[in-house]
This record gives structure tokens, sequence and C-alpha cells, in this order.
């Protein structure tokens, strides 16, 4: 078993494992704790009522958070000219077709999301077995497939993410940076939270959020009371 370092030993020992925290009092001591030598991110998880096994309980969307990720996201765009250009000029890192679907054929995948044309899908689909397990793959349901191009770059590089609930029932996303002052952190999570909330399947029985909680990258847990997160 991974040893945990003195840094989280000490971290973990100032934070009380039983207590439910107050949203914002969370916020404040995650930043607070947020000591490694790089900014580390600001991670929610949250624990749902659902069962993933069932196709019509599968929690899964995008949301666009208020103040972004912090993080530089690169995007690819795999379409015809002139769609290419056009995403380009929304500010893609990468766009074209034949090039870079011999690329991602041979291996290369150093993007953080693609998004394609629907014309050019059938090309696209024979890479599932690349992309798929890297969370990559274009998908009509959460925006990366579409014509209007300029608006899924500008949307992504604004601070659109994806999210999925896993197969142990659990969402997680990196919803912001530790130097985000708490205000944005704050609004960057009712955001998030929210979003979920909307996104709970009809079949969903019992209690739909069982747990929330936020960390840092390199930070222990701490757990947040549901009802102290302001809800739309």
């Amino acid at each position: 078993m991974r040893k945990a370092s003195k840094r989280y030993t000490v971290i973990a020992k100032s934070l009380d494992k039983n207590k439910t925290y107050d949203v914002r009092e969370a916020v404040t001591l995650i930043k607070k704790n947020a000591t490694a030598k790089f900014d580390e991110s600001f991670e929610i998880a949250i624990r749902l009522g659902v069962d993933p096994r069932k196709a019509d309980q599968m929690v899964r969307g995008t949301v666009s958070l208020p103040h972004g990720t912090g993080k530089t996201v690169r995007v690819l765009v795999l379409a015809k000219s002139p769609k290419d250009q056009e995403a380009l000029n929304a500010g893609a890192d990468y766009a074209g077709l034949e090039d870079y679907i011999e690329k991602i054929k041979g291996g290369w995948t150093d993007v953080d999301v693609i998004i394609a044309t629907p014309d050019v899908m059938g090309e696209v689909g024979k890479l599932g077995r690349i992309l798929g397990p890297r969370g990559l793959m274009p998908n009509p349901k959460i925006g990366t497939v579409t014509f209007d191009v300029d608006k899924a770059v500008r949307e992504v590089k604004a601070g659109k993410i994806e999210y999925r609930v896993d197969k142990t029932g659990n969402v997680a996303a990196a919803i912001g940076k530790c130097s985000f002052d708490e205000e944005k952190l704050m609004e960057n999570l009712v955001a998030f939270y929210n979003n979920i909330l909307r996104a709970k399947p009809s079949t969903a029985k019992g209690k739909y959020v069982k747990h929330v909680s936020v960390s840092s990258t390199m930070g222990a847990g701490i757990q947040i009371s549901e009802s102290s997160i302001p809800t739309e």
C-alpha cells in the first residue's frame, strides 16, 4: 500500500473526518491546505444513488464553468475545409482531417478534447478503439459532434467540461485551481453541483445525492453538507 506523505498526514489530522463542513468553510480549508509546489486543482466528487449498469440511470453531460478550470485545454477539430479554418479562427489548437486521422492511427492523442463535424464521423468512428478508452471520442450528446465548430471550440476553451458517472456511482471533476479566489471556486462548484441535480435520471430511486466532497490534487478530502450548497 502506498504510504501517505508527511504533508498529507498533517493536513488530514487538521480535519475532522466525522464532520460535514459548510461549503464555504470547506473551500477556505482546501485553499489553505493547498501548499504543494504547484498550483493544485480544486476537485469535487459526488456519490450518486444511481445504478450505472442500467442505461437509463447513466448520468453524463457537460457544464460550462463560469470561471473555467484554469487549465489550458488542447482542442483538435476533425473537419473538412472551410470548417477546419473556422475552428482555427475560433482558437482550436489543431484542425484538419486526413493528416490527423493518420496521426491518431499512429498513436498520437496529445489533446484534451476532439470535436468533429457530422459529415466526417464515418471516418472518425473507425478510430473508436483508440479514442474511446481515452475519453476523446466525439459525441453529439455532449456537443462535440457539430457543424457549429466556432461555438463548440469557444465553449471548450472557456471552461466547458464533460462529466460521467463511473461504475461505482461517483462523478468527479477538477473545477478550478486552488489559486482561484474563494468566490470563483464557489461559483464553479455551484454551477457543477446544480448541473448534476438537473441530470438526475427519472428512473433513479431514493436519495439521489448521497455524498459530496472536495479536495485539492495533493490534499485530503472534505465532506460537504449538501444543504449548504446554493441551488437554482
